[in-house]
């Protein structure tokens, strides 16, 4: 309690931090708060003006060419993005940290097992075969949300593997193997949490880069049509030739929203890195 305390402590004391966590938390009060907030139904299709109707006091951020309000798009675009992000970085998180832990703890055969594993992920075009499962599956949120773990998790394991081999040559973990712990404690009890740190700025930079993904997936057309999303109203917009129609509020607003998701969530994650790795903020333990 007294380490969650002080974390929070030092990250409302940095810039990166209260700038991300105010940002961040003005997106999710959005998301989780979308009826309320967004003046209409993005939805129901009787809640449509005029097309491409530039912002004015009906419409503070303006319609698209169905005539859509645009600030009611980004509301809910918001749960689909930030939840893709969210989602996916989870499953980065412990997929990869899971791995990583076992290949370092155990070694030998599983160790090559896993890394070789890893490689081959690691060496994969991922756009061109992200693009193909998604044309074969479908475009569906729970599918994107999969393929952007699947190609989204060698990399941390990697990580957590080699601070896993470093710890394992300390002395605290040799004289718990010599007082009889079992493997499994010493990984429950010393290895993984000493890959803690790592994990959750490897969880920020996941989701930043989960949502920038999706964005750009949706803009190449492969989204949900079910729901609405920043990457999804780009697309539209694109397909829709907004800017050529001088519709720039179109193409400008989802942009912003993308882009300060994206931004919130990495400061966070350069405030964390900075807080949990000493040698980063210059400070002495």
């Amino acid at each position: 309690m007294k380490k969650r305390r002080s974390f929070l402590k030092d990250l409302l004391k940095s810039f990166e931090g209260v700038v991300g966590l105010v940002v961040l938390s003005v997106l999710v009060f959005c998301a989780i708060f979308a009826p309320l907030i967004a003046p209409y139904d993005p939805y129901d299709i009787t809640q449509r003006g005029r097309r491409l109707q530039p912002p004015s006091k009906d419409h503070i951020m303006g319609t698209d060419w169905y005539g859509t309000d645009i600030f009611s798009q980004i509301v809910y675009g918001a749960r689909t993005s930030l939840t893709v992000g969210f989602l996916t970085a989870l499953g980065v998180s412990v997929i990869g940290g899971f791995l990583g832990v076992i290949a370092g703890a155990f070694g030998k055969g599983i160790d090559i097992l896993i890394m070789r594993i890893v490689d081959f992920v690691m060496v994969l075009p991922g756009l061109p075969l992200m693009i193909m499962v998604l044309t074969y599956l479908g475009s569906s949120f729970w599918t994107l949300t999969f393929v952007l773990v699947v190609f989204g998790w060698a990399g941390i394991s990697r990580v957590v593997r080699a601070i896993v081999l470093s710890e394992k040559k300390r002395g605290y973990v040799e004289a718990a193997l010599c007082a009889g712990a079992s493997k499994w404690y010493i990984i429950r009890k010393h290895l993984l949490p000493a890959s803690y740190p790592i994990l959750v700025v490897n969880t920020a930079f996941s989701a930043a880069g989960a949502m920038l993904a999706e964005a750009g997936l949706s803009f190449l057309g492969f989204s949900d049509p079910k729901v609405i999303s920043w990457g999804k109203m780009l697309s539209l917009a694109r397909t829709s030739n907004a800017l050529v129609l001088g519709g720039w509020w179109w193409v400008v607003y989802p942009g912003l929203a993308i882009f300060l998701a994206s931004f919130s969530i990495m400061s966070l994650g350069i405030a964390s890195e900075r807080i949990l790795n000493p040698k980063i903020s210059g400070r002495r333990e």
